[in-house]
């Protein structure tokens, strides 16, 4: 059975590194990616990785900053029948020498690809780290989807086949959870420049 290769992915010019799956295609070759965001899909799961730098939000607490992140994304993509399924309390870890605020939070919610309406609704976990650079006035959220159940009206169904996906291990890859746990435990910053001054 392949094993899931993972290795170290630049990131915003190199300004930041995180290890994943080199199965995950860098989105920006495919479309236009905003520029406060890395994206990576796997196309033959369906399954994406986010990067993304927001502005620090002051007035949201750190014990329960992934869930709010989680929940505004799900208003975002306009998601039907979210429901929290776990979140973590905060954890402090060094990112260089700086300390490092993380919370985390798993959802379940369906959502639709950009072009089709809700009837082709796929039903995803989302896995959201939020990393709280406080010192550089930013909030990094990790975000990883993976595909529980696929509309036979989503154009995912042409390339995954609609229904239930066959689980990860069974394909010789890493879970998604695992996908997620790994790029949010190697994240590292090498320029820290990239965040002003």
């Amino acid at each position: 059975m392949p094993e899931d290769i993972c290795t170290d992915h630049p990131l915003f010019g190199g300004s930041i590194s995180s290890t994943f799956p080199v199965r995950f295609q860098d989105v920006s070759n495919i479309r236009q990616v905003p520029d406060h965001q890395e994206a990576f899909v796997d196309p033959s799961r369906d399954e994406s990785l986010i990067f993304e730098l927001l502005d620090l939000k002051p007035d949201v607490n750190d014990i329960g900053s992934a869930v709010w992140f989680l929940q505004d994304l799900a208003n975002e993509q306009d998601a039907q029948g979210f429901t929290l399924v776990e979140q973590s309390g905060v954890v402090e870890v060094p990112i260089g020498n700086v300390s490092v605020v993380v919370t985390t939070a798993i959802g379940k919610m369906g959502v639709s690809k950009a072009r089709q309406g809700r009837e082709a609704q796929n039903v995803v976990q989302v896995y959201l780290a939020n990393l709280r650079l406080k010192n550089v006035g930013t909030d990094v959220l990790v975000v990883a989807y993976e595909p529980v159940l696929i509309s036979p009206l989503s154009e995912s169904a042409a390339t995954v086949g609609a229904g239930l996906p066959a689980p990860a291990v069974k394909s010789g890859f890493l879970p998604m959870a695992e996908v997620f746990k790994l790029a949010v435990s190697n994240f590292k910053v090498n320029d820290w420049s990239l965040f002003g001054n």
